[in-house]
């Protein structure tokens, strides 16, 4: 992958509303060590967003003719390590279990702008989940509406560690807060991927989301 600078975090923005798409990629412009290549409907993305040039991609819900869910779908389809994180004003539960069942990998507010919005990305380019406490706070409380509906080959404490891995506590942070050592935690979670046969918490969360829906 060739990059005139090997720092820099080439993002691929699609946002058709055209203030909130160059705000945005001034905003990340600025902060240094990105490069932000915008698109305005999903088919631009899907005829040019590709890893040899976009490390990540920042995707709006609602686009002219393709919606950006789709367009997420497609774009994980064909290039399924290329992580995807949604940014749109939709925080509605619908629109949040579908861009993730769909493969996005991260899911924040535009309303999140400034430093909240860069760290979101950076931590999306070193494989994290970023999301929106807002949408989070969705996600665990989806969760805790069905606890009794737990499958029950999940144990009490893997519930309450895919809890924290859904709000986008890494396993370190889980292990201070529920005092256990980072091995332990590392086991509960491979043990949380075995049972739900998923390879990483976005997977798991979507993956339990449903089960609880049946």
């Amino acid at each position: 992958m060739s990059r005139q600078t090997p720092e820099l975090i080439q993002v691929a923005l699609v946002e058709d509303h055209a203030e909130i798409r160059e705000g945005l990629k001034y905003i990340i412009n600025q902060a240094g060590g990105f490069s932000c290549t915008t698109f305005a409907t999903a088919e631009e993305a899907l005829s040019a967003v590709n890893p040899a040039q976009s490390d990540v991609v920042l995707m709006d819900i609602n686009l002219p003719g393709m919606s950006g869910i789709e367009c997420t779908r497609l774009l994980h389809d064909r290039y399924p390590a290329l992580p995807i994180m949604m940014c749109t004003a939709y925080e509605d539960d619908e629109s949040i279990f579908q861009a993730l069942s769909n493969g996005a990998k991260g899911y924040i507010l535009k309303r999140a702008a400034g430093e909240i919005l860069i760290e979101a990305i950076r931590d999306l380019f070193h494989g994290g989940s970023p999301m929106s406490s807002t949408i989070a706070r969705k996600v665990v409380n989806s969760f805790q509406r069905r606890k009794n509906d737990t499958p029950s080959d999940l144990t009490e404490r893997e519930v309450e560690i895919l809890d924290l891995l859904a709000q986008g506590y890494r396993n370190k942070q889980i292990a201070e807060k529920l005092f256990l050592s980072p091995h332990t935690i590392r086991t509960h979670i491979y043990n949380i991927y075995e049972k739900l046969q998923v390879n990483n918490r976005v997977e798991a969360i979507n993956k339990l989301s449903r089960d609880q829906q049946r």
